[in-house]
């Protein structure tokens, strides 16, 4: 069972990215502050949860939070500073967009450029320990999912309405028959090198 809260008493929030392991678009986080007395029976980490629970979960997290706010850093400035710094650049942007500050951050995984006022500690598969990482998982996956699907009005032949950006085989076999698109990540490895002989 997931808990309420790290410390009785203080204003926490969740903080949670998705995209970090894609070829395309951006980085998306969300940060989630919410009431100690809070539960649902769906909520969990986004990646055991469908599509359909998710985006079912995604308008009770907005009502009930005492906060909450999305963080978006593009594929280019992730390309500029790269995309562990990119995922915890777009977790102060949703920690700075909250309405209320809260006394500390909890972060999923295990590192963390800490915030300039705001303590945090760091939880290695935290969207399945805390209620607030895993809303603010449920919200930054949402998200990011409806921007891959805009992109993919664009840009059909990439299968981003199922894929997300991510390197499956239809997305990798798509990028070697096309090219690239100007969503792509640059400084990412696009295809598999080739294993090249000389005879």
């Amino acid at each position: 069972m997931l808990k309420s809260y790290h410390i009785k008493g203080i204003v926490e929030a969740g903080c949670d990215e998705a995209g970090r392991g894609c070829l395309a678009g951006p980085v998306v986080a969300a940060a989630v502050i919410l009431p100690n007395d809070f539960t649902h029976e769906l909520l969990n980490d986004s990646k055991k949860l469908t599509d359909k629970q998710r985006y079912k979960l995604r308008p009770v997290i907005e009502k009930d939070a005492l906060a909450w706010a999305v963080g978006i850093v593009s594929h280019t400035e992730i390309d500029e500073i790269n995309i562990l710094n990119a995922s915890f650049l777009a977790m102060h942007r949703a920690v700075d967009d909250l309405k209320i500050t809260p006394e500390l951050l909890l972060i999923d995984g295990n590192r963390f450029n800490p915030h300039p006022s705001i303590k945090h500690e760091c939880f290695v598969k935290g969207d399945g320990r805390y209620l607030s990482i895993a809303a603010a998982s449920v919200l930054a996956k949402t998200y990011r999912d409806d921007i891959m699907k805009g992109l993919h009005e664009e840009y059909p032949d990439y299968g981003w309405n199922s894929n997300m950006g991510y390197p499956t085989k239809k997305h990798r076999e798509a990028i070697r028959t096309f090219g690239d698109t100007p969503h792509h990540r640059k400084s990412f490895q696009l295809l598999p090198k080739q294993l090249e002989i000389d005879f």
